[in-house]
């Protein structure tokens, strides 16, 4: 048994080293990988110069929203609301409302009513400067 076992881990060894030397033969290393041949990238495209071209992104929704205010409330007094409750939020009345797209603060802006439609007028907008600042 143990004879079978040789001759099988020697046809094995030889194998491996026929293949080491056919790789040895052909130049490249034992271990290397191929390297990947690649076609060369197409230069038609114009470069960009100063101004990027904004038309790619257009069209990718976002979305926009007000926020009068916020508070903290316990799940008890959560569960004892019901109609005609009154929440106190952490904006005193007449103080602008916040504009958020995807979440991030944008600008700020007063509630104003237009052909009996709520609408927001922005008051102020922040920089992009002032929003990359907020993030970090």
């Amino acid at each position: 048994m143990s004879d079978e076992i040789n001759t099988t881990e020697e046809a094995l060894g030889d194998d491996w080293g026929a293949a080491l030397s056919e790789q040895a033969e052909s130049g490249k290393k034992v271990g290397q990988l191929p390297v990947a041949e690649f076609d060369d990238l197409d230069d038609s495209a114009p470069p960009l110069e100063g101004e990027a071209n904004l038309d790619v992104i257009l069209d990718i929704p976002v979305t926009i929203s007000m926020e009068i205010g916020r508070t903290k409330i316990s799940i008890r007094n959560l569960l004892q609301l019901n109609q005609g409750s009154v929440v106190e939020l952490d904006r005193l009345a007449g103080e602008p409302m916040d504009v958020l797209v995807n979440g991030t603060l944008v600008a700020h802006g007063e509630v104003v009513v237009v052909n009996e439609k709520f609408g927001i007028r922005l008051t102020d907008v922040i920089s992009p400067a002032e929003r990359v600042k907020k993030l970090k």
